[in-house]
């Protein structure tokens, strides 16, 4: 026997309730053929959604890294800042024309460079985020005490060179980048080389 705590639980109660509601308000043949009108539609509704999913499938995706995937690396993060850096100086190097032509072409330049540093350096504050969120554990912080802080302040450089033309950040941004290399490759005891493209 069902006890009526089990049987609200598992919804028996509720269906036979309304079995008996629907038997003194219809006849009997009535909620039957009802029942299974709906039975059938959900069947086609549930036919109609395999068919769908079987036309038009997901797209896969992929994500890095909420999953133990265990595959981190920094240099994204390296060849994002190293971009950053760059357009910080061909930003601070070029020099306004005076004609209107050459104006054009200025404001054309001066806008993808920013554009082109501001999405970098969002990207290497993600990529940074992802190593420190996912990669690191609590016993990385036992060898390196000041890894939060290290992380807090290359995700704060990489907020200052989207809002500023500053090489002197962008380079500490670099910097950051480096020590945060350094201490990942030491965490897995290997010693790989920091290098970059310019």
């Amino acid at each position: 026997m069902v006890s009526p705590r089990e049987g609200w639980e598992n919804g028996s109660i509720l269906l036979t309730a309304l079995d008996d509601f629907a038997e003194g308000f219809f006849r009997r043949s009535f909620w039957q053929t009802t029942h299974q009108i709906i039975n059938r539609l959900v069947t086609m509704l549930n036919n109609a959604i395999a068919l769908l999913n079987a036309w038009f499938p997901a797209t896969e995706v992929h994500a890095h890294c909420d999953g133990p995937c265990g595959v981190y690396d920094p240099s994204a993060a390296r060849i994002t800042a190293e971009a950053v850096l760059s357009m910080t100086k061909k930003i601070l190097a070029l020099e306004e024309p005076a004609d209107a032509a050459g104006k054009a072409a200025y404001a054309n330049t001066l806008s993808r460079y920013i554009a082109i540093k501001e999405e970098q350096a969002q990207k290497t504050k993600e990529d940074l985020l992802i190593l420190w969120t996912d990669y690191f554990k609590p016993v990385h912080l036992e060898s390196y005490p000041d890894l939060h802080d290290t992380f807090w302040k290359a995700a704060k450089l990489c907020s200052a060179c989207k809002v500023e033309v500053s090489q002197q950040h962008a380079e500490e941004l670099m910097a950051a980048v480096e020590k945060i290399h350094n201490i990942f490759w030491a965490t897995k005891g290997r010693d790989v080389a920091w290098y970059t493209a310019s």
